[in-house]
């Protein structure tokens, strides 16, 4: 209510009565305030009804406008429910419905590029909300300023121009999610881009939705199996925990994570794989590898290739979080995985430059910290009240030339629980997947390892630290003593243990009985060409010969001091037979 004088514009085929008249005047005094004038113009398109603008305000009340807000209803009503009580649902909405008195606001277009729209008029648009072009594009709010908005938008831009009217939807942005989500591969919309047909969905949920709190979350205390030694031994990973995978490029960030994936099979994990500008080819690759070894069918891929556009890419990370909640919500555990966090970071910059926003440190907005917290803090074990579910997130950032020290490193190394550092140097040596083993850390560290994986890796870490160190001493001598020269023998021993082909992660009782007799020097005398060969040859025998204690490894996570020493007996045998 405000006391300004308003004018009243009244778009209708005839001329409103007196009392017609009277009636519209007493409404927009109720809404506007004293003062309030009437205007009738004549506008031989509304054929029934009419429709009334205020300034930015329009109060649709044609067959047009009645038939949208109807549809709205429908469109509402759908998207909370399942397709077994639509029609109930639709004929009790029909039967109470009526128009409401609720006017649409209105704005206009007063500059378009770049996949960015400047909209002024909407003065009480908010944060996040979805916009609707008069060309039927989709746009959010970005950006709020005192006189106009800055909205990114989602389809082509190309139909807009300056002078295009832009409505409110009221309705934050958001993507559809359900189970059949499973196995497809889809845009950051919630569009299918496989080529299977359309996918029925369940719900609509948020692209962004606050972090779970304190109290409704428990600890990281259970596993998150990943298949590759050297990670499950020194740098476990909890259900729940945000653990980064970080180096340069093209050093094997997102085998470890397709790794991952895949170790998933048959353990009741739903993976989400989100790509974000990665090209085309790469993700079709990576479809048939998932498809080859049977893990596509428990994986969802959220794909924003190099191609799309900057709002795209920008989005794509939230919406493959708001799938991944749907799922954590019915009390699934849910790994997502996001490759990579460098380019978002680089198309929210775009956006951001080009929204006017001042730019700080390597040009990148000063919320850009918050752009990633917000999003990582969503990945949590939920408490037992709210069904016990967990998101387990894997973002991947690519540093240039080993530099973790920079802007967007940095504050993702800040957020997250741990980071797996892939080292250039030891990838081109041969070592896969080449961990740092000095500069990674799991914050969440034993309480996400089973007790016998716990006791199998000892003092591997410990052992590799000494290997390493003495192997830099060496540089400057070159007469060892047998002790020195033992050691680093048992070192390089241990770092081709470490070695592991992709697409082939180890079994829990795998890596305990590998762990167990490489500590307790099983290579030393094996030439480290032969180590691969004699590992593979080793677990075939346990598997066929001694399955029983591979199966008690498995069932109860437990492995006493008697089963390491009955490993380590079977070990022997097996070596002296050869």
């Amino acid at each position: 209510m405000n006391n300004e004088r308003v004018k009243g514009v009244l778009y209708a085929a005839k001329k409103p009565t007196e009392a017609q008249e009277d009636k519209l005047i007493e409404f927009l005094v109720s809404r506007y305030g004293e003062g309030t004038e009437l205007e009738w113009v004549e506008d031989a398109s509304v054929k029934e009804g009419f429709r009334l603008e205020v300034g930015n305000n329009v109060y649709d009340w044609t067959n047009e406008g009645r038939l949208s807000q109807f549809k709205d209803m429908i469109v509402n009503a759908i998207g909370k429910k399942t397709s077994d009580n639509i029609i109930p649902l639709i004929r009790e909405n029909i039967k109470d419905w009526t128009p409401n008195t609720a006017p649409t606001e209105y704005g206009v277009v007063t500059s378009i590029g770049d996949g960015i729209a400047t909209v002024s008029g909407l003065r009480s648009a908010t944060y996040g909300e979805i916009l609707l072009f008069s060309e039927g594009i989709r746009g959010m709010v970005l950006d709020l300023r005192e006189d106009e908005i800055g909205c990114i938008l989602f389809d082509d831009t190309d139909e807009i121009s300056e002078g295009s009217r832009v409505k409110r939807t009221g309705r934050s942005a958001g993507v559809p999610v359900g189970n059949d989500f499973l196995g497809r591969v889809i845009n950051p919309l919630g569009l299918p881009i496989d080529g299977k047909g359309d996918i029925e969905t369940e719900d609509y949920r948020a692209i962004e939705s606050p972090a779970p709190g304190i109290i409704e979350r428990q600890p990281v205390n259970r596993p998150m199996e990943t298949g590759i030694l050297c990670i499950d031994s020194m740098f476990p990973i909890g259900r729940g925990q945000r653990e980064l995978i970080i180096g340069d490029r093209q050093t094997g960030k997102t085998a470890i994570a397709l790794d991952t994936i895949v170790n998933q099979k048959g353990k009741d994990v739903i993976c989400i794989y989100v790509a974000i500008g990665q090209k085309a080819s790469l993700i079709s690759q990576m479809v048939t590898n998932l498809k080859k070894h049977g893990a596509m069918e428990y994986t969802v891929i959220v794909n924003a290739s190099a191609s799309d556009s900057a709002p795209i890419q920008y989005i794509a990370p939230y919406s493959g979080c708001s799938l991944a909640e749907f799922f954590m919500h019915q009390g699934r555990d849910v790994l997502i995985v996001y490759d990579d966090l460098s380019k978002h970071a680089i198309a929210y910059r775009s956006l951001s430059l080009l929204l006017d926003r001042s730019p700080g440190r390597e040009a990148y907005p000063g919320d850009v910290f918050y752009l990633h917290s917000r999003l990582l803090e969503r990945a949590a074990h939920l408490s037992d009240e709210l069904g016990g579910g967990s998101i387990t997130a894997l973002p991947i950032v690519e540093t240039q030339a080993g530099d973790v020290a920079a802007y967007i490193p940095t504050n993702i190394i800040s957020i997250t629980d741990g980071q797996i550092f892939l080292e250039s140097e030891l990838f081109f040596e041969g070592q896969r997947p080449a961990v740092n083993v000095g500069l990674s850390v799991s914050r969440v560290g034993g309480d996400a390892q089973t007790k016998a994986m716990k006791k199998s890796s000892g003092s591997l870490r410990l052992d590799l630290a000494q290997y390493r160190e003495m192997e830099v001493f060496t540089q400057f001598s070159s007469d060892l003593d047998e002790a020195t020269q033992k050691q680093l023998t048992y070192g390089h021993g241990l770092m081709y243990i470490l070695r592991q082909a992709q697409y082939k992660p180890y079994s829990q009782h795998q890596q305990v009985i590998l762990l167990t007799v490489a500590l307790n020097k099983y290579f030393m005398d094996v030439p480290v060409k032969n180590i691969q060969g004699e590992i593979a040859r080793l677990l075939e025998h346990f598997e066929i010969a001694h399955s029983d204690i591979c199966s008690k490894i498995d069932s109860t996570g437990l492995i006493s001091d008697d089963d390491k020493q009955i490993i380590m007996k079977y070990a022997l045998e097996f070596k002296g037979q050869n």
